[in-house]
């Protein structure tokens, strides 16, 4: 696998004793954060005001680099259904990896409706592909099986050729209720690049979804909160289960940035066992009691 992958950097406290919810405004001045959490703004501009805090696109995109994109484009949902990423987020950062010199960029999903209707209804082909990406559906046959290290379930799973193969990958998942693990945030998203019978994972999800994604990790997730579903996940279909949150969250640690992302939905580990799964496991890159994030609310 070429492209950079997550170490294990800090110690955890024993679960039994409880990971303290971080407060979202606590902040250090002294150097970039591990997670930035921007409010009350426009796409573009909450991506905008994230990378900047994080230093930049080149922090993660180096000249010359193959990027993969990895939106949720799973429902054939519009986008003000939020069951998918939001299109112009995803635009966002396909500019801004070139911007930061990628070489190419490549969007794709495995959806679960039709993909050409996935595709379509939400507005993720058209906006990607005029943003300069190379937009693809899945190809059956372009999975490899790869051996999970370390894992306590499965041994080995398909993952997406294309994703295996590329330098870096920015995950964008839509924050979203999830009739089977409470939440669908980043960790969740990966599904998306996995290959064979993923109704396999449904049971013992924890462990599985844990096994899989802890050797799949990507460069930098970024959380869409611009709408989010707040029930009746992963399809929904009701406006009235969509909230307006105008939000973003964004970390080097798909771990770090979940762990932030529960707040959205007034969850803690206790109650999202698959994040907690990682954690326990020590996937998160940063120590999740000493978190330096940081807030910018756009209305300021």
């Amino acid at each position: 696998m070429k492209r950079r992958t997550f170490v294990k950097t800090s110690t955890l406290v024993t679960l039994g004793a409880g990971l303290v919810p971080i407060p979202i405004s606590s902040q250090k001045q002294d150097k970039l954060p591990d997670a930035v959490r921007v409010d009350n703004g426009e796409p573009a501009q909450l991506l905008s005001q994230a990378l900047f805090a994080l230093g930049g696109m080149k922090q993660f995109i180096s000249q010359g680099d193959r990027v993969v994109i990895k939106p949720n484009i799973g429902w054939a949902r519009a986008p003000e259904f939020a069951a998918n990423t939001n299109p112009d987020l995803v635009a966002e950062v396909v500019k801004s990896c070139y911007d930061a010199g990628a070489k190419e960029v490549k969007v794709f999903d495995r959806t679960c409706n039709d993909p050409r209707r996935c595709y379509s209804a939400s507005e993720i082909e058209k906006k990607a592909d005029e943003a300069g990406a190379e937009v693809s559906h899945i190809r059956k046959n372009k999975y490899s099986k790869i051996e999970l290290k370390n894992s306590k379930i499965l041994k080995e799973w398909e993952i997406y050729t294309d994703y295996l193969e590329t330098d870096k990958v920015i995950n964008i998942p839509i924050a979203k209720h999830h009739s089977l693990s409470r939440v669908s945030l980043g960790i969740k998203n990966l599904m998306g690049v996995m290959g064979g019978n993923r109704g396999l994972i449904h049971s013992e999800f924890d462990q599985k979804i844990a096994d899989i994604t802890s050797t799949i990790l990507p460069t930098l997730t970024i959380i869409d909160a611009y709408r989010i579903l707040v029930a009746n996940g992963p399809t929904g279909g009701d406006p009235a289960d969509v909230k307006l949150q105008k939000s973003l969250i964004a970390s080097s640690c798909v771990v770090t940035a979940d762990y932030l992302g529960m707040d959205l939905f007034s969850l803690t580990l206790n109650d999202v066992g698959h994040i907690r799964e990682m954690v326990e496991r020590g996937i998160n890159k940063f120590d999740l009691n000493n978190l330096n994030i940081k807030q910018i609310d756009l209305r300021s």
